[in-house]
């Protein structure tokens, strides 16, 4: 897990995206442009939550989000998504 400042607000989480395939089970290259964005991150931070929606993952949960949810930051090298808790699927 990455050491990063930022500390999402009300009830967002700070997710960091797994990295994705590359090859398949055979061997063969996936191209960029055929790759899926991923829907699977662990969670870096979580915010306090608000009156009605009190936070229900923790710090090193890793979860399945909606596909379209959120905004990508890039630091230090490593891509992380802002969302809201209400994104989040499931935890694995």
């Amino acid at each position: 897990m990455s050491n990063i400042n930022i500390k999402p607000l009300g009830a967002r989480v700070l997710l960091e995206e797994v990295a994705v395939e590359t090859r398949t089970a055979s061997g063969i290259i996936i191209p960029d442009a055929a790759q899926e964005k991923p829907s699977k991150a662990t969670i870096v931070a979580v915010g306090n939550g608000t009156p009605s929606e009190k936070i229900e993952v923790k710090v090193g949960d890793t979860v399945l989000y909606a596909k379209f949810a959120g905004t990508k930051i890039k630091e230090d090298g490593s891509d992380f998504i802002i969302i809201n808790q209400s994104d989040i699927l499931a935890i694995v």
